[in-house]
């Protein structure tokens, strides 16, 4: 089987899968723009071969580069680089070549719009936000008559918090109009909740292989429009409902031999006329891992890695079912410029029994993730996990 995988080297996690795919006998071809020489071992020791492209936008050099690749090795069986940001290209470069496992570029449209992703949500049982696809002001003043201030605008197709708006009334709305950027924008009823998400991997029958639900207590638009901390934590164990409604969505949306990262909300206040307090809302499915170090926190919280898992799905397309822990693992973010209590020495020494990964984030992944980060995993103990955030947090 001959696997090419795009920026292998992005995140530096991800040559994980790149070991993990090679133990299953797999051929996996890199195309990079960072150069051999410079790789982590782990991608040069696995990769059986690796192509550098300086600009991977240049798409005449990846269809020429892709071309050589398979005129050397063969069929190519899977074209991916889990990533958001060259996705739509993935599914261009399967088109081109007849490459059976993955979307191509019309079924990839709707999955990566915000408004094209809620009728499969609804398909799942799975109420979303209301909106609408903003035009003119006028029509964006009727829709805020409806759902009332505030409400929140963001492009219908983008990655991250970047380029959002919180519009609290129409002086807000007036201005929104006049410097949001030339692009669809998508409005949407503003719902107070926590996002929890249904991340994992799934086989070809878009059956769930392990899951995982994480918890963000501060949604990431906040920590980018506040410059607030970011927290979150994993769990491999959740509600059966809570599971069952996840391989809905999975379902619905047909999510073949991939990762997944399924954004919720759960609601922590009534909306009249659409949810009650509590109850989960869909809003929206990233058709990749959960960004940044997440997958290294999955794993700290499973009985099945994260990164043999996808491989064995790929290969024999298997369905690990006992994968809950009563543990929990926590991610926690800090920013440079914020001043704390304790520094990052005193966690590390207080905690370093349960400290089980540290770090900085690349400069592209700070505005929301933070600069710093620190992994813990604890036992499920309610008293021991509020003494830990009340010493790191403040």
């Amino acid at each position: 089987m001959n696997y090419i995988f795009i920026s292998p080297n992005f995140p530096r996690i991800y040559s994980h899968f790149v070991k993990e795919l090679k133990a299953k006998g797999i051929n996996v071809l890199g195309i990079g723009d960072e150069k051999f020489e410079t790789l982590n071992d782990e991608l040069k020791n696995n990769l059986t071969e690796y192509c550098y492209v300086s600009n991977l936008n240049n798409r005449d050099w990846m269809i020429k580069t892709i071309d050589y690749l398979k005129n050397k090795y063969g069929q190519i069986d899977y074209i991916e680089s889990n990533n958001e940001y060259w996705m739509k290209n993935d599914a261009i470069y399967r088109e081109w070549f007849n490459i059976k496992g993955g979307y191509r570029p019309k079924e990839l449209a709707d999955y990566q719009s915000k408004s094209g992703m809620k009728k499969y949500f609804n398909e799942a049982g799975v109420k979303t936000a209301r909106y609408i696809l903003v035009s003119s002001f006028e029509e964006s003043l009727k829709f805020v008559k409806q759902v009332g201030y505030p409400v929140f605008a963001k492009p219908d197709s983008g990655v991250g918090a970047a380029d959002t708006f919180k519009i609290r009334n129409e002086e807000e709305l007036k201005h929104f109009h006049k410097v949001k950027p030339n692009e669809q924008y998508i409005m949407e009823e503003f719902l107070d909740g926590s996002i929890v998400t249904f991340d994992g991997i799934s086989n070809k029958d878009a059956e769930v292989v392990v899951a995982f639900k994480e918890t963000f207590p501060t949604p990431i638009a906040e920590v980018v429009s506040k410059n607030l901390d970011v927290f979150y934590f994993a769990e491999s164990k959740m509600p059966k409902t809570y599971r069952q409604m996840g391989e809905r969505i999975i379902k619905a949306f047909n999510v073949q031999s991939r990762c997944f990262h399924t954004e919720l909300f759960k609601l922590n206040s009534d909306k009249p006329g659409f949810a009650k307090k509590g109850e989960i809302v869909g809003l929206e499915i990233n058709l990749r891992s959960p960004g940044g170090e997440t997958p290294e926190l999955l794993n700290l919280v499973a009985k099945t890695d994260y990164y043999e898992a996808y491989a064995s799905m790929i290969v024999d397309n298997v369905c690990h079912l006992d994968n809950e822990t009563n543990k929990i693992s926590y991610s926690i973010n800090r920013k440079f410029g914020i001043k704390y209590t304790h520094s990052s020495e005193d966690i590390m020494n207080k905690y370093k029994d349960n400290l089980k990964d540290h770090g900085f984030y690349p400069e592209s992944f700070r505005q929301a993730m933070g600069d710093e980060f620190f992994m813990f995993v604890f036992e499920n103990d309610k008293e021991t996990i509020k003494q830990f955030l009340s010493y790191v947090l403040n």
